[in-house]
């Protein structure tokens, strides 16, 4: 069972040089986002991965996670595995309804 870390920044927030890097490629997630997202009260990977969409794009996280991670531990003073990991979930497309009916050319009946 993942536990929630409630630990609030001691300090306002304050922009850094380097907030405008982007960390998550696929979704263009910049490093200030992540840490106005934990400020704004996100204090999770999943947190910020449903804040955010960081880690929602096309690699899943596989380049951004570790990144996202070093962000919050480093802005919530905590160890880097206390933050948690993306929780993947198995990917979902919209289907029509009729697909799962029959088709207006169908007899048979129900």
């Amino acid at each position: 069972m993942q536990r929630t870390i409630r630990t609030r920044p001691t300090l306002p927030f304050s922009p850094e040089g380097d907030d405008g890097l982007i960390v998550c490629r696929c979704e263009e997630i910049t490093k200030g986002e992540i840490r106005r997202a934990v400020y704004d009260g996100m204090r999770s990977m999943n947190e910020v991965k449903r804040y955010l969409r960081a880690g929602m794009g096309l690699c899943q996280g596989q380049t951004c996670q570790r990144l996202v991670q070093g962000i919050l531990s480093r802005e919530l003073g905590l160890p880097l595995g206390e933050t948690g990991r993306i929780r993947g979930r198995v990917p979902a497309r919209p289907v029509i309804l009729e697909d799962f009916g029959m088709s207006d050319g169908d007899s048979e009946g129900v």
